[in-house]
């Protein structure tokens, strides 16, 4: 089977979804922050958080599940601690919104921290955190979705939790170290994905009803439902648990609004704060201690010949510079609900790039 060589230029990609989304009825502010968002997730390669979402935000539209234009609601505002009510706004309009306030607090304050509730899906972590690392500030971002449970707690059978990613933006002299993880071992997307192709995963990542392991995505929609493992699987999975209750107290927790509440359908409840080294310790001295750390990282003895430890971000930051240059890769599995979705709104799909000879 021959390797895919289609590749789209980022900016016409960029400009499609931002297209599609104003005409499902999205505040042009709103869609041009969702677009970047999207594209940057398949830049940096994460391509199940990437235009992979494109089909269904435009469905949320049509459907009245996502709010259309507006601002979020203040709830609380003290210098250094926000609450906003999301209003079901595109998530990725609230965290972007939720950067420029953070910013100019942390700078003043050192540190500064929104919670949002009722936001809409965020897309891909990683995806915000160099916006903070460019401006040299440590940026933390989690959420969860409490109308969705698809992982167990441990020694538990039946699901609760989502897979509550956590993200950390650390800027260095060179390359931003960018740490993207779940509490679970892989996410709601990969599975779906898996499942519909018929694939299996190639280690024990899931469990069914009765408590078995298994590879078979399949048992996260069978009746009655298995589960996500959480991260460290039937062995080790008390650390996930903890991960998903840490980031269930610092979501659903801080907001007052979680699983406790009636769900509303697909969205999240977002935790993030911005750091700034300058009012600790400065950042060159932040900089010379992750420098160091990154190179003694790299130069640890491989365990695998040629292949060397590699720092998170470091793939998805080179590949965002070879993508940004040659076209970005989309999955093969895309294509179809891409340009379904322009073609309800008679906007046109991008031509491919030409291939490099």
């Amino acid at each position: 089977m021959s390797m895919r060589t289609t590749r789209y230029d980022a900016n016409a990609l960029f400009e499609y979804a931002m297209e599609v989304l104003c005409r499902a009825g999205l505040a042009s502010a709103h869609a041009r922050d969702v677009a970047r968002t999207l594209v940057d997730g398949d830049l940096m390669g994460h391509d199940t958080h990437g235009l992979a979402l494109l089909p269904g935000y435009v469905k949320q539209l049509e459907q009245g599940a996502m709010t259309r234009d507006g601002a979020p609601a203040v709830i609380s505002d003290r210098p250094a601690a926000l609450l906003w009510d999301g209003r079901r706004l595109p998530g990725p309009a609230l965290v972007h919104a939720g950067i420029d306030v953070l910013a100019p607090r942390a700078r003043e304050l050192g540190a500064a921290t929104l919670v949002i509730r009722r936001s809409h899906h965020i897309a891909c972590l990683a995806a915000y955190l160099l916006r903070a690392t460019e401006m040299n500030l440590v940026m933390m971002l989690a959420s969860s979705d409490p109308s969705v449970q698809s992982v167990a707690p441990f020694g538990g059978t039946r699901a609760l939790f989502t897979p509550n990613p956590i993200a950390l933006g650390i800027p260095t002299s060179t390359t931003p170290m960018l740490i993207d993880i779940s509490s679970s071992v892989t996410t709601n997307a990969m599975s779906a994905r898996r499942h519909q192709n018929g694939q299996s995963f190639d280690e024990p990542w899931m469990m069914d009803a009765q408590g078995n392991a298994t590879h078979d995505p399949g048992v996260l929609f069978a009746d009655p439902p298995g589960s996500i493992l959480p991260l460290g699987g039937l062995a080790a999975g008390h650390k996930g648990f903890g991960m998903a209750l840490m980031i269930e107290a610092l979501t659903g927790g801080l907001a007052g609004f979680g699983r406790a509440d009636p769900h509303e359908g697909w969205g999240a409840t977002v935790f993030m704060s911005l750091h700034d080294p300058a009012a600790f310790g400065g950042i060159e001295a932040f900089q010379r201690q992750m420098d160091w750390l990154g190179d003694a990282c790299r130069t640890n003895p491989p365990r695998t010949i040629n292949d060397p430890v590699r720092l998170p971000g470091e793939r998805a930051m080179a590949r965002r510079a070879e993508q940004l240059k040659n076209g970005v890769h989309l999955h093969a599995d895309l294509d179809t609900p891409l340009k379904a979705c322009g073609e309800r709104y008679e906007v046109r799909f991008p031509q491919p790039k030409p291939e490099a000879a």
